[in-house]
This record gives C-alpha cells, structure tokens and sequence, in this order.
C-alpha cells in the first residue's frame, strides 16, 4: 500500500496510557495503569514472549509486522459478533486482561467487566431487582492446576484477542495470500486471508494454559476440525482492522467478525464497578464460549 511505513523489526515497548483503572471505594481491584511493566502480566495472558520479526513485505512478512503492531497497540475497542453473542467496549490485552462489555444480545446480563482476574457482570434492573438495588455482582473463577488465579470469561477474551489471531495466522503450517486492497470505511486497508485448522490456531497460543488452549480449539470448531479462514483487513500501519473466522466442524459452524477500532486509545478504560453497588457472588465456573 502506497506510504506505508515498515515497521522496525524488534519490538518498541508502548507505554499503556493511564485511564485503566479500578473506581469506587473499598477492595475493588485496579487494571493496569501507565506504569505497569510487561512482566506484570498473567502467566496465562495471551501475550507472546518475544516479539514478531517482520523481515520481508510477503503476505507472511506482514503478518508478522501486524502482530508486532498488535502487541505495540496494546489495546482497543471492540465490536464483535461470534456466533448468537454480539456485543461492544473496550478491550486490553498487554501487559494484563481487561475488558468492559455492553452485549447487544439478549439472553446473559447486559454488561460484562473484567479486570485482571476478577469479573463483574450486570449493571441492569434485572440485576439489581435480585440483589437488594445492587447492580453488580462480582465473582472470581477457581485457580488452574498450576495455583494461578485464572482470568474470567476467558474463552471469550482468547476469541477476541487480536495477537492471538495474527500469532495462529503466522504460524508454521498456516497458508497465507494477497487478497488485494479493498475500501473500509474512510480509508482503504489491505485484505489477507490464511488458511489453518483450529487445532493450529489453539497450539500456536503457547502462552496460555492447555486448558484455554482446548477452550479456544472447541470453540473454533464445533464437534472437531475440519477447516478455518482467516480473513485479517489491515491499515496503513500494519493494525488489525477487522478480523473474519469461519470453519466447519463435525457438530457446527464457526462464523465471527470482530472489529478494532481506536487502537492504542489514550482515552480507553475498563472500570470496575462503585463496591457499594456490587455483591460478591464468590467464585464461579466460566466455561469456555460454547457454540
């Protein structure tokens, strides 16, 4: 694409802007703040632990330079559809997990907030009609077989996870072409599609437990594993732009669009609830998105 600038090949560390941050009084916990380092991060984040070495403007080549962006940018806000689910807000994937969810579906609780490893899902009358005017309720899921805490709604955060994409998509075994330059929005972006399998996409995410890496594998291809496309649109800066999955399983079909938009947004917070309006539910089992 003309005046597209070549990312360098080593990783440049992007401070995380400040705005993530926990509100209200008493143990609510605090996302990451600017000052927080990547060795901070979950041992079960998505994170890779090296960066990407883009070397050459092939398809592969770029893909890479796209991850390295992806992981630079750090954050962004979402708007996604997989499968009946749908929803939109901000979501941070380095140096820790956090997101703040408005779901456009009916059928689970209108918001969903997660912040390190505690979740907090609500914010609607329905909730607050259960407990007392609290609109909150606030929960933990139980540690891994290692003793680390682990992250909530994890399934759907390993769907949503940019870096995690490109990783599978730049992964040996994975086969990547030019599609061409297409018109999105107000700009025009670059197409690439990669052919894989979800068994490739889930062992190419080393950094996360095997546990999300099934989750991930199960929810990519309802019934076991047939095929997976990737459809990856990038901007004149290597980001990810928009992101199209779909496979066919023995027992289903996976279809998903996630959009990223505003990346790297000085302005993007994830807040966890006010304490006084939040109940403490305890801990719970979150399974992995299911189709």
């Amino acid at each position: 694409m003309a005046g597209r600038q070549r990312l360098a090949a080593l990783a440049v560390v992007a401070a995380l802007a400040s705005g993530l941050t926990g509100c209200g009084g008493g143990d609510a916990p605090a996302a990451p703040s600017a000052g927080a380092s990547a060795s901070s991060a979950s041992p079960t984040s998505a994170t890779p632990t090296g960066p990407a070495k883009p070397t050459d403007r092939s398809p592969h080549g770029v893909l890479l330079s796209a991850e390295l962006a992806m992981q630079t940018a750090r954050r962004a806000k979402v708007s996604y559809r997989l499968g009946s689910d749908a929803g939109s807000g901000p979501l941070f994937w380095a140096p820790k997990t956090a997101l703040q969810i408005k779901r456009s579906t009916p059928g689970d609780a209108e918001q969903l907030i997660v912040v390190d490893t505690v979740a907090y899902q609500g914010g609607d009358a329905a909730t607050a009609s259960g407990h007392g005017g609290k609109h909150w309720e606030r929960f933990t899921v139980p540690p891994g077989p290692d003793g680390h805490k682990e992250i909530p709604y994890a399934g759907l955060i390993d769907l949503l996870n940019p870096v995690e994409a490109l990783t599978a998509a730049t992964a040996d075994g994975a086969d990547a072409s030019f599609v061409g330059e297409e018109k999105y929005e107000d700009s025009t972006v670059e197409h690439y599609r990669v052919t894989t399998t979800a068994e490739k996409y889930a062992a190419a995410q080393t950094g996360l437990t095997q546990a999300r890496r099934d989750g991930l594998r199960a929810a990519l291809a309802p019934g076991g594993s047939l095929s997976l496309t990737l459809d990856l649109w990038l901007n004149d800066k290597d980001q990810l732009v928009r992101l199209q999955r779909t496979g066919n399983g023995d027992g289903g079909r996976a279809d998903d669009t996630v959009l990223y938009s505003d990346l790297a947004g000085p302005l993007l917070s994830a807040q966890a609830p006010a304490e006084t309006d939040t109940v403490d539910t305890g801990v719970r089992t979150v399974s992995p998105l299911a189709r």
